[in-house]
């Protein structure tokens, strides 16, 4: 299924390159859809600051990137991927509720970005992979993210149990490749995402590859199922 179109921003975004030293190119807005998708389109995420109600507008130097051919996969990872079942988008609320969980490290995710991106889901551009138990069929892991044409902007994965969120990224990335895209956004590199094969570049170079990521079809994320 094709994603719709929502109706175009009212507001125009600075160019990355005019960031401060921590990546913070603006202030305000709002969340509506076009603003959103715009701002992704552009080298930009939303983030609220500190959990509040303001929201920040970024686009880092360096910037994390994840190379569709550099996911690390031990063999511990690999026997954990067995025992999992990967699902995609039967269960968005429910992973970025388990991402928001105000009890986790560093959590950010706001009732409002929540918002936010459920209705981007309905709409078709925001999607989310989920680990499950393979006994039971329990959401144990799982990540969401946006995805437009060649582009997929990773924003929060969580896990219940060992690797599941591991499991979730190597479903994503074996799901991104059979679509075709080209670049994997993980926004601000860390040392769990390093691990695995992420790594840092210039927002130069990540801008040229948006570019170019913007610019290839590539098949709907999930593809319609004939009858």
């Amino acid at each position: 299924m094709m994603p719709i179109a929502p109706p175009i921003s009212q507001w125009q975004f600075p160019p990355p390159d005019t960031a401060d030293e921590n990546g913070l190119v603006g202030v305000g807005a709002d969340l509506e859809p076009g603003t959103v998708l715009a701002a992704y389109r552009t080298g930009i995420f939303p983030m609220p600051f500190d959990n509040g109600p303001m929201v920040g507008w970024w686009s880092p130097d360096p910037r994390g990137v994840f190379p569709l051919d550099a996911l690390r996969v031990s063999r511990s990872l690999r026997q954990s991927v067995g025992r999992y079942d990967i699902t995609i988008d039967t269960s968005f609320d429910q992973v970025v509720t388990e991402c928001a969980n105000p009890e986790r490290d560093g959590a950010w995710i706001t009732s409002a970005i929540r918002s936010a991106y459920g209705e981007l889901h309905r709409l078709g551009w925001a999607h989310s992979i989920e680990t499950r138990d393979r006994a039971t069929g329990e959401l144990v892991g799982g990540l969401y993210g946006i995805h437009i044409r060649g582009l997929f902007a990773g924003e929060s994965m969580f896990h219940h149990t060992r690797d599941a969120s591991k499991v979730a990224l190597v479903g994503l990335v074996n799901h991104l490749r059979s679509i075709g895209v080209i670049l994997l956004d993980v926004q601000w590199l860390t040392p769990h995402l390093a691990s695995l094969g992420a790594v840092e570049i210039p927002r130069s170079d990540y801008l040229s590859q948006l570019a170019n990521a913007l610019a290839i079809p590539v098949r709907p994320f999930i593809p319609e199922v004939s009858s």
